[in-house]
């Protein structure tokens, strides 16, 4: 059976148009080709080429082989990968790529699966702490990726999002090109730019027979290096972007036979150009690093059996015989056996499966610290840990938020539109038909703390909202309160006549005195100015509401620690001001809006039908009186008798003299003749199926 064939790819960035034209020329002159493997940034870095990115995301365009990408992060990562993961055949714990459409397949996180016989490990996206959904890993995902390492088994292809790998810092930074020779390393490399150690380590623990990597605008073929306590070698490809100016190589082809099937000769053979591992001082220091982080043993061995079950349960004690085994505790199976030297303990898995930390369990703490979701104590047999506090990061805060869109729990048929950091929806307690909300896309107290990038997408969303009901002689009242019981940040939105938008000053401010207060007015040129004007006045204050008005003034109100403000206040004004009291609480209608919502996602599971029931189901449908299947008797009809009674006139214009015809006759027959030729001529369209 001949090895598969399998195109690599650097930073695509959107031009999938490019790409697919050159994947197609090389399928042609040298292929068939199985798969192509992209790594680096796949989505656009601009708006520019979102909507060509977006012809192959719907299908409109098609993908002519299965293309897997490790790069989520860019313009449109949002709107594409939230509907991928809420996709049906995505559901589960997949490794192999969350299918986005036909031929292409997104590579989450970090995992291992098998392409056409290869064993292919990936780290996807970049480093990060902020607990992103899309474009970042996780420390969760570095962990499963050294448990892989441990398995039995050559990786043959591991493909990660930075080019150039370092060492840490202290090893006078140690990469890829350490030990390679000069004249093959590109000039002008940055060394630290888009860097990452901790894939430099990756690296070094799984060993791959293939390292490929992108998001350094160059290619770069190392040659072959050894590997530390393994007989094969590692190849590594560099690849620049898509469409670089440089012209630098983006594309390269492999064929490497899977080493599942080669005899161990073939495996050990190492070409006449390699050279030592590039990461060897990793290899070597590594049990110093740990020793550094925690005082535990020091022996290769103690990266992966490396926590002392005496020290978890007594807080005190050491020896080698009571570590757990980290593949045992969070898989339940060792492959080691009987042949391990460390605990397969049932009751330290026991707890791991009743929400105790992975980690308190194996390393002695947790280096995520208290934000950490899971418990960091051991449970006494029969506790109950449903009441107990558990502190959430900003993922797990994610699962239980209404409005994180990585929430389970975040109703996906009222969305309307996904951006870059913001989304809007409808709202589930509608105050008129068209409510709507601007929420943002990672979990925030407030719109008014949102970091620059999320604030300018914000006030495009306004912008456009604006224009939108303008167009229906309607304007917009924005409103939020941001209290220290609220949760996720979502900005209301409520459309009022034009005719009555002038009154809304007016009325709040007198709400405002009912409750013994008055507003701040801010009187701004700009949108983004007076939300930043706003965002000062927020500051170190323990509430606050705001009102933004169709002029442009913004009213606000410091809410002060001990004040009893009605916290459906804006809904309950703008009721009075619509004349919809029964609508001031939003919990009155949710019930009657669910309803009409599952009816209509149950259909389709989409917005476009949700939202015709929403905001036009005031509309009614436009039909003729007259049933179709008398257009062409009708038409034949009053055909004939305009006719008719067209002929008549003429015959009368030709016969009767000038002097002895009567006007009156003249203009009613004319009238006649003229009335039932034009509805004879529209009812003979539309039998004919022209809608006019």
């Amino acid at each position: 059976m001949a090895p598969p064939r399998i195109l690599l790819c650097g930073d695509v960035l959107g031009r999938l148009c490019q790409l697919f034209k050159r994947v197609l020329s090389v399928n042609k002159s040298a292929g068939p080709f199985d798969a192509l493997l992209c790594v680096g940034q796949f989505f656009p870095d601009s708006d520019d080429r979102l909507d060509e990115f977006m012809e192959y995301m719907e299908g409109k365009s098609e993908i002519p082989i299965p293309t897997y990408f490790i790069g989520d992060y860019g313009v449109g990562t949002a709107k594409v990968l939230f509907d991928a993961t809420n996709d049906p055949q995505n559901q589960g714990f997949r490794m192999d790529g969350l299918k986005i459409c036909n031929n292409l397949y997104w590579l989450k996180g970090s995992g291992k699966f098998v392409l056409h016989g290869l064993s292919v490990a990936y780290l996807s996206g970049r480093k990060s702490s902020s607990g992103q959904r899309f474009g970042m890993y996780s420390q969760d995902d570095v962990d499963a990726l050294r448990a892989f390492a441990e398995e039995p088994g050559i990786v043959d292809l591991f493909l990660t999002y930075p080019f150039y790998v370092l060492a840490p810092a202290s090893l006078n930074p140690l990469g890829v090109t350490n030990r390679a020779a000069p004249d093959d390393v590109p000039p002008n490399i940055s060394l630290e730019s888009g860097s990452d150690s901790t894939a430099a380590e990756l690296v070094s623990d799984i060993k791959p027979r293939y390292h490929i990597a992108g998001s350094k605008g160059m290619f770069y073929s190392r040659e072959p290096y050894s590997n530390v306590s393994a007989a094969h070698v590692t190849r590594f490809f560099g690849l620049a972007p898509v469409g670089n100016k440089d012209r630098q190589k983006f594309m390269h082809a492999i064929s490497p036979t899977p080493a599942s099937t080669m005899s161990a000769t073939e495996i050990s053979i190492k070409p006449p150009n390699t050279t030592m591992s590039p990461y060897e001082a990793i290899d070597k220091l590594t049990p110093t690093k740990e020793a550094t982080k925690r005082p535990i043993d020091s022996s290769p061995e103690a990266q992966y059996w490396r926590y002392d079950v005496k020290k978890q349960r007594q807080g005190d004690g050491d020896g080698d015989g009571d570590k757990l085994c980290f593949k045992f505790l969070s898989s339940g199976s060792c492959a080691r056996g009987e042949k391990c030297h460390f605990q397969h303990n049932a009751d330290a898995r026991e707890q791991y499966l009743r929400g105790v930390c992975l980690d308190f369990l194996v390393k002695g703490k947790c280096e995520r610290g208290p934000e950490c979701q899971f418990i960091h104590k051991l449970l006494e047999e029969g506790e109950n840990v449903s009441g107990q506090r558990r502190n959430f990061d900003s993922a797990s805060r994610s699962k239980e938020c209404w409005f994180c869109l990585s929430s389970p729990n975040v109703e996906s048929h009222l969305i309307v539109s996904i951006g870059e950091h913001i989304y809007c929806a409808l709202a589930k307690g509608p105050l008129v038909d068209d409510h709507l909300l601007i929420i943002p896309i990672e979990h925030s107290p407030s719109t008014l703390s949102l970091p620059p990038e999320c604030e300018k997408e914000l006030c495009q969303f306004q912008s456009i909202l604006r224009t939108h009901f303008k167009s229906h002689r309607k304007e917009i009242i924005f409103f939020e309160l941001i209290s220290k019981r609220g949760t996720h940040a979502n900005l209301q939105v409520v459309p009022v006549p034009s005719t009555k938008a002038s009154s809304v000053k007016t009325i709040f401010s007198l709400a405002a005195k009912k409750l013994g207060f008055e507003f701040e007015t801010m009187n701004v040129d700009t949108n983004s100015e007076g939300r930043k004007r706003a965002k000062i006045h927020f500051e170190s204050r323990s509430g606050f509401f705001y009102v933004e008005l169709p002029d442009g003034t913004i009213l606000s109100h410091a809410i002060e620690e001990n004040e009893n403000f009605p916290v459906q206040f804006g809904r309950e004004v703008l009721a009075g001001l619509l004349k919809k009291p029964e609508k001031a609480d939003w919990r009155n209608w949710v019930r009657c809006f669910v309803v009409i919502a599952r009816e209509h996602s149950a259909d389709e599971q989409r917005i476009d039908s949700l939202r015709l029931s929403a905001m036009v189901q005031s509309a009614k449908p436009i039909s003729s009186p007259v049933p179709e299947s008398l257009y062409p008797t009708l038409a034949v009809l009053m055909l004939a008798i305009g006719l008719a009674v067209a002929a008549s006139f003429f015959i009368y214009e030709a016969t009767i003299s000038r002097k002895n015809r009567s006007l009156a006759k003249e203009l009613i027959t004319g009238a006649v003749a003229s009335i039932f030729l034009g509805f004879g001529s529209l009812f003979l369209l539309l039998s004919a199926g022209v809608y006019v």
